[in-house]
């Protein structure tokens, strides 16, 4: 089953390009597509990894305006304990005039551990992360927590031809006051090709606040993922988690 998803990551790639040629105005809905692919770790194989590319636009599959691309080692204490060091770098455009280059540069380390929990047809994601930043030169500290959660439609666990539902809410927090930096809140379908091959399309929302604005934007949401199978691995559920 891989041409579907991978005739689904062209059409992303092709819609991306098409992004730069749209004329500029504001738009209420905007797109994000994530393409990720995993190295997971197991009671086999300790550590792992991931590498992913995310872009956004700020009309519908129209009007680029960020990308980001990141990449990271994880080592999984046991089967529900994971811990991940990474590090990204993100640009930011004005999606009215991108040839001017970014307005926004960022360059991000992070150290997270994800806790899940298997309850029956619920799979619980939690999700601590701290953040070293450089925005533009400048350095910030940022400190989030994710609560995700899968169910299964046609199956009690996420594996080979499984539709599941997913959601979840994030919190950004900073160390300088006000400390609430940003939330994000999300729902999508999700369908699980094979061991390999996962697709989600959903809704998005990211809130943000500072002391002089707030702002909330809605996006659609894809999310095209690729798990890669390592021989004699010991296996273990999982969940299709995005590393954003």
């Amino acid at each position: 089953m891989i041409i579907k998803p991978v005739s689904v990551a062209l059409a992303f790639l092709l819609l991306t390009v098409c992004a730069f040629n749209s004329k500029a105005q504001d738009s209420k809905v905007g797109t994000w597509g994530i393409v990720t692919v995993v190295l997971p770790g197991d009671s086999t194989h300790k550590w792992g990894g991931y590498t992913e590319f995310q872009t956004r636009t700020n009309n519908v599959f129209s009007q680029f305006q960020y990308y980001e691309a990141k990449a990271g080692v994880s080592y999984d204490i046991d089967k529900n304990f994971t811990a991940l060091l990474g590090t990204g770098h993100y640009s930011t455009y004005d999606y009215m005039d991108v040839g001017k280059g970014p307005t926004i540069n960022e360059t991000r380390f992070w150290e997270q551990i994800t806790s899940n929990q298997f309850l029956y047809r619920i799979k619980l994601e939690h999700r601590y992360r701290v953040e070293q930043r450089w925005v533009n030169g400048d350095y910030r500290n940022r400190f989030r927590y994710r609560l995700n959660v899968f169910v299964p439609l046609n199956n009690t666990k996420i594996v080979a031809k499984t539709w599941f539902i997913s959601a979840y809410d994030e919190v950004f927090l900073n160390n300088k006051v006000p400390n609430f930096e940003r939330n994000r809140v999300s729902a999508a379908l999700g369908y699980q090709f094979d061991k390999s091959w996962i697709l989600q399309a959903g809704w998005i929302n990211q809130y943000n606040y500072s002391a002089t604005a707030k702002s909330d934007k809605d996006n659609i949401m894809l999310i095209l993922m690729y798990r890669i199978q390592r021989k004699n691995t010991g296996q273990h559920e999982q969940v299709p988690t995005t590393s954003d």
